[in-house]
């Protein structure tokens, strides 16, 4: 049966399509069936009057993936801005089921799949007769999530509120993910140990800046993976 983790974060721009190519590469290089999937990507590069999903085009880069973009993405939007506001702009309106429908069929044909969102998790995709934000994606999806948050000062903060919500909205949190941490640094140290102290997560991987691969074992990824 095809199992899938949903990769969110604590903001914006925090590194969630870095941290999902490590995931989908790990999975890859192990020789397991993964694949990855975006539900809504906003700010797409335009190249010679051609959208290119940008994270997209770098998840399957980094990571050797093959499909074609639209096998991985739904929605698609040139204007850099939050996905409610580029589907108005862009008179496209993100339905949830289409979003549902795609990731089920991606299900028939990965074993394993990252799926990456967009923002942060309280990210709205949609505000007008219909309001639908990230969260109802997830729990449509039925997915836990793992939670991308930075190393540095503010963090803690951050990386609590979005558990705590999390929780609220009864989401499974499969662990936390450090991003751009440095191992001599005093205040990444004391940020992993105090977010694993107020949050009761575990901090399961710490990755460094650039790093090529992630340093969790490949029983440990496939472990995140739920239904």
């Amino acid at each position: 049966m095809s199992k899938g983790i949903f990769v969110t974060a604590t903001g914006t721009d925090i590194g969630k399509t870095y941290i999902s190519s490590l995931l989908v590469k790990a999975l890859i290089k192990n020789k397991i069936n993964a694949g990855y999937y975006k539900p809504v990507l906003s700010g797409a590069i335009v190249e010679n009057g051609t959208l290119i999903p940008g994270d997209v085009d770098f998840v399957s880069r980094e990571s050797g993936l093959k499909n074609k973009y639209e096998d991985l993405v739904t929605y698609v939007f040139k204007t850099p801005v939050s996905p409610h506001m580029a589907s108005k702009l862009e008179n496209i309106k993100i339905e949830k089921e289409i979003i549902i429908d795609h990731y089920n069929r991606l299900k028939n044909k990965f074993d394993y799949t990252v799926v990456e969102g967009c923002g942060g998790i309280f990210c709205p995709l949609r505000i007008d007769t219909e309001q639908i934000l990230l969260t109802d994606i997830i729990k449509m999806m039925g997915l836990d999530i793992v939670i991308v948050a930075s190393s540095d000062l503010g963090t803690i903060n951050s990386t609590v509120l979005t558990v705590e919500y999390a929780r609220s909205c009864n989401i499974g949190i499969a662990g936390i993910i450090l991003n751009n941490y440095e191992k001599e640094n005093y205040l990444h140290d004391d940020n992993k140990e105090k977010i694993e102290l107020l949050t009761g997560v575990k901090v399961i991987s710490c990755v460094k800046k650039d790093d090529k691969d992630i340093e969790m074992t490949i029983e440990n990824c496939l472990e995140l993976f739920s239904r």
